[in-house]
């Protein structure tokens, strides 16, 4: 079972955590300009309490970083690669905008 990271500089990023094994990490970028990272893990004998970090980035360097703990179970979930790999492709889609995804 699969799920899909999502990190955007200076806003927050999400940290996997033991049972959450990321096997591949994503750039999107948005006209050229990287606006998010997406991490495809897999998630090995990980229970639905397992909870990944999500880290609030907006507050500044200096400030307490703000933690939050979100269970897989929220997480979409994907039976296989390829089939996180197409929610990429969909998100990396919309229109004729320019819109990528660079494998890292």
């Amino acid at each position: 079972m699969f799920v899909i990271l999502t990190s955007k500089p200076g806003q927050f990023r999400t940290e996997a955590v033991p049972g959450v094994v990321p096997v591949e990490t994503w750039e999107y970028l948005f006209y050229g300009r990287p606006k998010a990272t997406f991490v495809i893990a897999v998630l090995e004998n990980a229970p639905a309490f397992t909870k990944v970090r999500v880290i609030d980035e907006t507050d500044g360097p200096d400030a307490a970083p703000v933690v939050n703990h979100v269970p897989v179970k929220f997480l979409e979930r994907f039976d296989t690669l390829d089939a996180a790999h197409a929610a990429l492709r969909q998100l990396a889609h919309f229109g004729s905008m320019d819109l990528s995804l660079r494998k890292q």
